[in-house]
């Protein structure tokens, strides 16, 4: 288990450690800032998470998670910090610079178009075009994106069943996992699922929470924003808290248990003792 904080002499390397071997994150965050007017929403926040496993990140309302996960992902401007994919440094200033570095986000809304069909969601500004003249007169080639799309959903064991209707039209369970398999498909290194379980039933949440071992399994870094302690820890491998703007705490999902994680967020259990 790893611990922020300046005191107690603590290692304060980012990356988790394999048989005395650093391993590079996919992508790092390091003191980064920010503020809006007098509130200090990041106060020298650090982030790490690497290829192939599932970091949750945690932390009480107003502690910074949705404004660090909007400056990773390009939806926001930091005042100061730097960020590193792969250990090299990288300027993430719009969605648009996230996605060349193979990073998506899935917020709680979903950004899915209502009236269009799977595969219409799939390739949503990201169409397809036949070739040739067809191609150059704006023919999309609706089999290879439809065939693409049935192959992204059937390796993730996304389990929608008709891919002709309107997403709109499915139950929440069913939506979740068209986005989540849709960023899988277009990410190369990272994923950021923001409550991806929340207002789901039993068995909804089920699917999606196996959804996302099988994206981890596929050497793809999964952020899992979560308010549900019982989700974090059943598929997590590690745990970072976030409190009042920095990261207090980083613990090893199969070595914690909730009641010390909700210590570190509400700040009963302090960066020393953790």
């Amino acid at each position: 288990m790893e611990h922020d904080g300046a005191e107690g002499g603590v290692d304060h390397d980012a990356a988790t450690r394999t048989g005395g071997n650093a391993v590079t994150p996919a992508l790092e965050a390091r003191g980064l800032r920010r503020e809006f007017g007098h509130v200090r929403a990041l106060d020298g926040a650090d982030f790490d998470v690497n290829a192939g496993e599932v970091v949750a990140l945690i932390g009480d309302n107003g502690a910074g998670k949705s404004t660090l996960v909007k400056a990773l992902s390009g939806s926001l401007a930091v005042d100061s910090g730097e960020l590193l994919s792969d250990g090299k440094p990288v300027t993430i200033d719009s969605p648009t610079a996230a996605r060349s570095l193979g990073i998506e986000t899935v917020y709680q809304d979903l950004a899915l178009a209502p009236h269009l069909d799977p595969v219409q969601n799939m390739y949503l500004g990201r169409e397809v075009m036949r070739s040739g003249l067809l191609g150059r007169l704006g023919f999309m080639d609706h089999n290879e994106m439809k065939e693409h799309t049935r192959r992204a959903f059937a390796d993730l064991g996304a389990t929608v069943r008709d891919f002709a209707a309107p997403v709109g039209s499915m139950s929440g369970g069913q939506r979740q996992q068209i986005a989540v398999a849709r960023a899988a498909a277009w990410a190369s290194r990272v994923i950021f699922l923001d409550e991806p379980t929340a207002a789901l039933g039993v068995v909804q949440t089920r699917n999606v929470l196996d959804l996302i071992r099988r994206v981890r399994d596929r050497g793809i870094a999964v952020v899992f924003i979560s308010h549900s302690m019982p989700h974090v820890i059943e598929v997590a491998d590690r745990i970072q808290v976030l409190r009042l703007g920095r990261r207090v705490a980083t613990y090893d999902a199969k070595k914690t248990s909730m009641e010390e994680l909700v210590g570190a967020m509400t700040g009963a259990i302090s960066q020393e003792a953790a």
